[in-house]
């Protein structure tokens, strides 16, 4: 099946693109890149993950959930909202989510590299976009969250949205057991090869949904700028776009531009004769 990347949203909302950036540039730290991968050993002498920042005050965790429900109600009134919720609602787009789900009746939602809540303004929008898509959709289940930069104000305020955070760096390596939503907006390209590298078997890959940076785009990134190395580090990338339905999200000219630039949604078109070999000779 030939790749495909669409948008279904009218033109008035559409936002003609000079470039796209494969990742975005990390400033003031905003985000860290998550390590590289650990053997089997090193993995089963991992330790739980802890917050680096450990001091925290009320006051301090007050004043970022007011941003956070500054923002929440900012985005839920933006014509970016509007127009992102159709998509998900439009005829073609809502067979592809209901299809994932099987007899399941909620989506477990997993959240990678959300960077920092507290310190950056895209990562709230980010976090805003998911918690609102809970309370949007039925479907939507428990919101797992992960980036090793979360503070322990951060961690609190996480959980009182409603989130868990996980006390372990899974390095993107989740297993989807069942129908699994991958928010990952922006993660480095590696975190997204170690997903799909964890659910490289149709059985796992008919079950995720995931939300993050335009595979279409790293394939024809990797058409102009030939390089060994990141090939390497993107083959199940670039090895699953040709399986891959994309639409691709639509930013209007407004804040939301920066947190949600390049993103869009991925499902994996795969049944038990998919040649699922990891090569990027033939692409």
């Amino acid at each position: 099946m030939a790749a495909s990347a669409e948008t279904l949203t009218p033109d008035k909302h559409m936002v003609l693109e000079d470039e796209w950036t494969i990742v975005l540039p990390r400033r003031n730290n905003q985000r860290r890149k998550f390590p590289k991968l650990k053997s089997a050993k090193q993995q089963q002498e991992q330790t739980h993950w802890v917050p680096a920042d450990l001091e925290t005050t009320p006051e301090r965790e007050q004043k970022l959930m007011k941003k956070m429900q500054i923002v929440i109600e900012k985005l839920e009134k933006s014509q970016f909202f509007s127009v992102f919720i159709d998509q998900i609602r439009s005829l073609e787009a809502s067979e592809y989510f209901h299809n994932r789900m099987g007899t399941k009746h909620k989506l477990e939602m997993v959240i990678y590299g959300i960077g920092s809540i507290e310190s950056f303004e895209s990562p709230r929008l980010q976090l805003s976009l998911a918690t609102l898509m809970k309370r949007k959709f039925d479907w939507i289940g428990e919101i797992e969250v992960f980036d090793p930069i979360i503070s322990l104000t951060e961690k609190k305020v996480l959980e009182e949205l409603g989130c868990c955070v996980l006390a372990v760096n899974e390095q993107g390596r989740r297993q989807a057991v069942g129908p699994t939503l991958f928010f990952m907006p922006h993660c480095e390209a590696e975190l997204y090869d170690n997903m799909l590298k964890a659910n490289w078997r149709y059985e796992n890959l008919k079950q995720i949904i995931l939300f993050g940076n335009s595979f279409e785009k790293y394939v024809q990134h990797r058409s102009v700028f030939r390089n060994t190395a990141l090939d390497d580090s993107r083959k199940h990338i670039l090895s699953v776009q040709p399986f891959t339905k994309e639409f691709e999200i639509c930013t209007v000219l407004d804040d939301y531009f920066r947190a949600f630039h390049g993103s869009s949604w991925h499902f994996f078109i795969v049944d038990e004769n998919t040649n699922l070999q990891v090569t990027c000779e033939n692409l």
